[in-house]
């Protein structure tokens, strides 16, 4: 199958003592999949999955699956251990999700044998679509090109989340997908079929016409730099979460070791929101 489109990166909406919000989670969910959204990453690095629990990415996966249908969820599901990936692969796909996303192993540095034998073993554990996730500003590996061309030829690896900038190609054998805001546009040029986004909590129909009006998407990019650049002020679920805030949506806060947004942060975030007309502008008081 083909995977790509706008696939919103969800946060994940927290209660007041910080612990998983379903009613809250729903809510975003309806939200994305009205505004532009074609699908949703659940438990992914936006979604906080490193500080969620196994029983609330499952929890998270099932209401994904229920509000939104299984064809559109993709569940994060990969670690820097590969017993536990495969354990989480065969617990999502029991929910009834439609894919799931692989990221490198992290911290542990495997040569390229062990990245084989990892994303075979994650593979192996499921028939359902496996989006590679490649990821070296965090993982500290790259997964360069004939590496990601020798994964392609696992059966049900058909995708790639590429947040590489350099020598971002398209692979015989997976769909590209964009892994960062900035490179949609031009990931959509050289023939990617979507990406994984952030932004498009807020923007998810402008980046949707980047999709469907391609003789627009130069100057679409071009009216959105502005904010992917405020979002940049802080890691990217506290700048979606506190902009997510201001337009009213609660989602809750974050947990640590992220914090919330300073005062600057927020104002910068407003500031963006605000030349988007996604808000109204403040007004001084008197």
């Amino acid at each position: 199958m083909s995977i790509g489109g706008i696939l919103t990166a969800m946060v994940t909406p927290f209660d007041g003592a910080g612990g998983l919000s379903e009613e809250r989670a729903a809510a975003l969910m309806r939200h994305l999949l009205e505004h532009g959204s074609d699908g949703l990453v659940l438990a992914g690095t936006t979604g906080e999955g490193s500080t969620l629990d196994d029983e609330e990415k499952l929890r998270l996966w099932e209401l994904g699956v229920e509000v939104c249908g299984g064809q559109r969820v993709i569940a994060g599901t990969g670690s820097n251990d590969t017993r536990h990936t495969v354990e989480l692969t065969e617990r999502a796909a029991a929910t009834g999700v439609g894919a799931v996303l692989v990221v490198t192993p992290y911290y542990n540095k495997p040569n390229r044998r062990g990245l084989v034998a990892h994303f075979r073993a994650a593979a192996g554990a499921t028939d359902l679509p496996v989006i590679l996730y490649n990821i070296p500003s965090r993982s500290v590996i790259d997964l360069p090109n004939d590496l990601l061309a020798e994964l392609a030829r696992i059966d049900n690896v058909v995708a790639v989340k590429q947040a590489r900038y350099q020598d971002c190609t398209p692979i015989d054998g997976l769909d590209l997908i964009a892994g960062n805001d900035d490179m949609l546009a031009p990931v959509l040029d050289m023939g990617g079929t979507g990406g994984i986004l952030v932004a498009s909590h807020l923007v998810g129909g402008q980046m949707r016409r980047m999709i469907d009006a391609p003789g627009e998407r130069a100057e679409i990019a071009g009216s959105l730099a502005p904010l992917l650049d405020a979002l940049a002020v802080a890691p990217p679920v506290v700048a979606v979460k506190a902009a997510l805030g201001l337009l009213g949506h609660d989602v809750g806060g974050v947990r640590l070791p992220m914090v919330e947004a300073s005062e600057d942060e927020l104002a910068r975030i407003r500031t963006a929101l605000e030349a988007q007309h996604l808000l109204e502008p403040a007004r001084a008081s008197h």
